[in-house]
């Protein structure tokens, strides 16, 4: 039940988090936003998430768990209100600013929660449970112009939608309020490691291998996330999709990640060869955006899905999704993991907040980046050539992922090497 009830808390952040992508072409109609202040909604989520990394994991460890996750799962549900409250672009932006306060320290909590409830192979096994109730969150964002069709007739009420879902946030961590205080009452728990911090003195100390991964991560999720954001708002006006198609295409991404994440997870750790499976992973990327671009939607492939319903999808657009899905899959799986074959474990706690705040840096700079250059080439319905220099840019930062996991790789294969190609559950290390 603690599995269920943290996991509740996950799933409403990640649905608010994507609200706003399914309703992008709707703030264009009748608000007049311009793509740059959609873009900015993304982008001041990650600005919130940037200055909530420097002192959240103090919160966490100064008022515990089951604080922190009510706590952050309150501000997340206060965050989807004030997005939703008022047409005007700077409440929404105070809005998106204000979940990204809430939304990434609840993501620290509930991890911290995790580890202190679940154990060895069990930690394991719960933290993919986790992420997968939280993916399906994204899912159902994505999935919502069909499930929930009557709300998508105006841009406001399928945020107020959102921010019903974001009460399982609170509702979540009321109860795990509830089972942490019975438990504490009957058994000793596992005790509250603290949360790692970044140690700027020593950044120094990190290898280029490390620094290559960082690079790959930060380029690699400034190209995915951003695209996720205009994802459906492209394929309406480019390809001349239905809101609901482009949903489902979209969704491909965190639906892939929950079914092939583990899996791709399993095969490395199996035979090695991180550095050469991530590196394989941003070839996959780098044609993508040019491909959905370029050539022709191809014929339709009718697709039932449950939840879902009938849907008439474009062969060229999913054959590209799906791709998209496995690149998505298969970086982080590896990408995350080998951090801990590259630096010391007491320097891990400062290895990964570097490398998440140097990930958000990023994913606050593209997506008003591409919003800006959306307008700048006046990109519409009327004229879908004008998403050609976004994709372009895409295609640039895909570019820029296969250089770093090339120069990884062949870093990996010279005398200072960490392990990342050899290294198997069935080798010694």
């Amino acid at each position: 039940m603690v599995l269920v009830f943290i996991s509740l808390t996950m799933f409403g952040n990640y649905y608010v988090y994507d609200s706003a992508a399914p309703i992008f072409d709707l703030l264009k109609d009748q608000l007049s936003f311009s793509d740059q202040d959609l873009g900015l909604l993304y982008s001041v989520y990650s600005v919130a998430a940037i200055l909530v990394l420097l002192f959240g994991g103090y919160i966490i460890d100064r008022f515990g768990t089951k604080i922190s996750i009510l706590a952050f799962g309150a501000i997340c549900l206060v965050a989807a209100f004030v997005t939703a409250l008022s047409p005007e672009l700077t409440i929404m932006l105070i809005g998106r600013f204000i979940l990204g306060l809430g939304a990434e320290p609840l993501i620290v909590a509930v991890t911290t929660a995790l580890a202190k409830w679940f154990k060895g192979k069990e930690l394991s096994f719960a933290f993919g449970i986790n992420l997968m109730i939280a993916r399906l969150g994204s899912v159902s964002a994505d999935w919502s112009p069909a499930w929930a069709r009557s709300f998508y007739t105006n841009w406001q009420d399928p945020l107020w939608l959102a921010t019903a879902i974001a009460g399982t946030c609170v509702a979540g961590g009321m109860l795990y309020w509830v089972l942490e205080q019975r438990a504490e009452k009957r058994y000793s728990l596992g005790r509250e490691s603290e949360t790692e911090k970044l140690d700027l003195k020593n950044l120094y100390r990190f290898s280029k291998s490390y620094w290559y991964v960082v690079a790959l991560c930060v380029v690699f999720y400034s190209t995915v996330f951003p695209f996720r954001a205009f994802a459906i708002k492209y394929f309406i006006e480019a390809h001349g999709t239905s809101r609901e198609v482009g949903g489902l295409l979209n969704s491909f991404l965190p639906f892939a990640a929950m079914i092939a994440t583990p899996l791709f997870g399993y095969m490395v750790d199996r035979i090695g060869k991180r550095s050469l499976f991530m590196m394989f992973g941003s070839i996959l990327l780098l044609p993508l955006f040019l491909m959905a671009t370029y050539l022709p939607p191809g014929a339709p492939v009718a697709l039932s899905l449950p939840f879902f319903g009938e849907a008439a999808v474009p062969l060229t657009l999913l054959a590209v999704m799906l791709t998209l899905g496995i690149a998505f899959s298969l970086i982080p799986a590896i990408m995350w993991p080998s951090v801990a074959y590259i630096v010391e474990e007491n320097r891990l706690g400062s290895a990964y907040s570097l490398m998440t705040l140097c990930q958000q840096v990023g994913m606050a700079a593209i997506p008003w980046l591409i919003g800006v250059t959306n307008d700048a080439f006046d990109a519409g319905p009327a004229n879908p050539d004008g998403y050609a220099a976004g994709m372009w840019i895409f295609t640039g930062l895909a570019s820029l992922g296969l250089l770093f996991s090339f120069l990884l790789w062949r870093t990996e294969r010279g005398p200072t090497s960490h392990g990342l190609e050899t290294i198997t559950t069935t080798s010694s290390g």
